[in-house]
């Protein structure tokens, strides 16, 4: 069974799929886990990535500078689509590589926060939204991230609300309290899961 784990920035996505791993004994496909490490150095979109937006997005180690290339692309919606134009097909490949080699895995958690907005139902059984309250997610990503609310605000913008993405859900996590609390959540979601047979979506 594949569980497509989605939701907003700052939501808990990466709470959610440690404790399905640890509850559950899933596998854990990272979206973003991937896509760091295709736009490493030495990374399959690197080269790219350097051709397309400079040598002003480097490191002094040759790095990509990670907060460099979001403040170009989050403020032109054009520098945005190029650079997913680079990086989607690369991280669409390692995730559909390791799809195939965990097929006959019991439980396979994909977590994708972008999954909805690229359409990706269909390599999914059940949709999983996780959600939070927005003052307690713009908390975790000042203290995260150090964003402040102008730049928290421009890169939800390039998502999906929760609202919208909660209409696509199977099941909906709510991480705006204690672990305990998320914890519960997903013990009852893994109960509710083990009630159903894997139903590849076709929409």
């Amino acid at each position: 069974m594949i569980i497509g784990l989605t939701g907003s920035l700052g939501s808990g996505k990466s709470t959610v799929a440690s404790l399905l791993a640890e509850l559950g004994n899933a596998k854990v496909i990272d979206a973003d886990e991937i896509a760091h490490r295709v736009c490493a150095r030495g990374g399959s979109a690197y080269s790219e990535l350097v051709k397309a937006f400079g040598e002003d997005i480097l490191t002094p180690e040759r790095e990509i500078d990670r907060q460099k290339l979001a403040k170009i692309v989050f403020s032109d919606d054009a520098k945005r689509q190029l650079l997913n134009s680079i990086v989607h097909p690369k991280v669409r490949e390692e995730e559909l590589r390791l799809l195939k080699s965990y097929e006959k895995e019991p439980l396979v958690v994909f977590m994708v926060p972008l999954l909805l907005e690229n359409q990706l139902q269909h390599l999914v059984d059940y949709i999983v939204v996780v959600v939070t309250d927005d003052e307690v997610r713009r908390e975790r990503l000042r203290r995260r991230n150090g964003w402040d609310d102008s730049e928290i605000q421009r890169r939800l913008r390039a998502q999906m609300s929760d609202e919208e993405k909660v209409n696509f859900a199977d099941f909906v996590i709510d991480n705006s309290g204690t672990l305990e609390e998320t914890r519960q959540q997903v013990t009852e979601l893994l109960k509710a899961l083990h009630a159903f047979r894997p139903s590849r979506r076709t929409e």
